[in-house]
């Protein structure tokens, strides 16, 4: 008889954490969750524990600074099993070090494309920001990355150690259901839900010819920019949970514009919510939107949308229920590197 594996201590080092709400937020809440129910321990470690500056352009995310003595001591008193730095941030590079000088392992997650962030936003070169991140991941155990284009990637890029870990999405919350809050605009209803910033793309979105009505879900530094450029445009601001979930029921298609994110966690919930999903044909929607019942990606974006109307959306419901946050935690498990493995 196989003995259950025991209980571990874990500590999961991010510098993205709350308020902001992004996929990398999310994944880390709803897998900290499940992983609690199965028995293990985990404690983040997050920048509100920490005194904060807001980063560059982005206001309402904030960088700890001086965070090494205080963060040391932390991991110190927490004693862990397995330690998971999740960002490249301060807190990521303080935890690195941390780990480093006392030969502890360690594992690392690759979330977010930042040399094609950075790049859009200050044109600094893709590959010294490459150079960083292979600096960065390079000592971890294992650089856990959400699908296997961006595996392939990684390592064309001189990062190995790669390890799948796929995501979840909360199939009570998000759900079909009956709702009349589009009913005083004009049909049909494209959708686009996230943050609105240069790296989403959305002007690619904005600027096609569709029938109906478009609508952004989200807020960021480039909405007020937006708003004045396409008037005809509704925005409504943030919207979490049930509200959230009430949009993607709402909507006809969901438009996903970006051409860098890793994975796009926004196109599961919608296709829960029975909403096909018309995106590009590049890494994150090739890996995510995988039946073409479920979505239409296509270079041109606006045939992709228009053909996604034609899309049911049972078929959209029945492929995202494949995803689960149990199953992510059991992977993220999985991945890890405690001390002694």
């Amino acid at each position: 008889m196989t003995e259950a594996p025991s209980p571990l201590k874990i500590i999961v080092v991010t510098d993205a954490w709350f308020p902001q709400v992004n996929g990398v937020v999310r994944t880390l809440r709803n897998v900290g969750d499940e992983v609690e129910r199965m028995g293990h321990s985990i404690t983040f470690i997050t920048p509100d524990l920490f005194r904060t500056v807001p980063c560059p352009t982005y206001p309402e995310i904030r960088l700890c600074i001086n965070a090494g003595a205080r963060l040391a001591e932390m991991m110190k008193a927490e004693n862990p099993d397995a330690v998971h730095i999740a960002t490249e941030g301060p807190l990521g590079i303080a935890a690195r070090r941390w780990c480093l000088r006392r030969g502890f392992p360690f594992t690392t997650a690759f979330h977010t494309r930042f040399p094609d962030y950075i790049h859009a936003r200050f044109k600094v070169p893709v590959n010294w920001s490459w150079a960083v991140l292979k600096w960065f991941h390079g000592p971890s155990k294992g650089v856990m990355v959400a699908t296997r284009t961006l595996e392939r990637e990684l390592n064309s890029r001189g990062l190995g150690k790669t390890k799948i870990w796929t995501r979840g999405v909360d199939l009570d919350l998000f759900r079909p259901r009956k709702t009349d809050l589009f009913d005083q605009v004009d049909r049909p209803v494209f959708l686009f839900v996230g943050r609105i910033a240069i790296e989403k793309n959305i002007e690619a979105f904005l600027k096609l010819d569709l029938p109906g009505t478009k609508v952004v879900v989200g807020d960021g530094p480039q909405r007020r920019q937006l708003q004045v450029t396409f008037p005809d445009t509704v925005f409504t601001g943030e919207q979490h949970g049930e509200a959230l979930a009430e949009h993607f029921s709402a909507a006809d298609v969901f438009v996903f514009p970006s051409l860098t994110d890793t994975f796009g966690l926004v196109m599961l919930e919608a296709m829960a919510c029975g909403l096909p999903v018309a995106a590009f044909p590049v890494a994150g929607p090739a890996d995510v939107v995988t039946d073409r019942r479920a979505g239409v990606l296509d270079h041109d974006l606006g045939r992709a949308a228009r053909q996604a109307l034609t899309l049911a959306g049972d078929d959209a419901r029945r492929y995202a229920t494949s995803y689960s946050w149990e199953n992510c935690a059991n992977l993220f498990l999985s991945n890890l590197h405690p001390v002694g493995k």
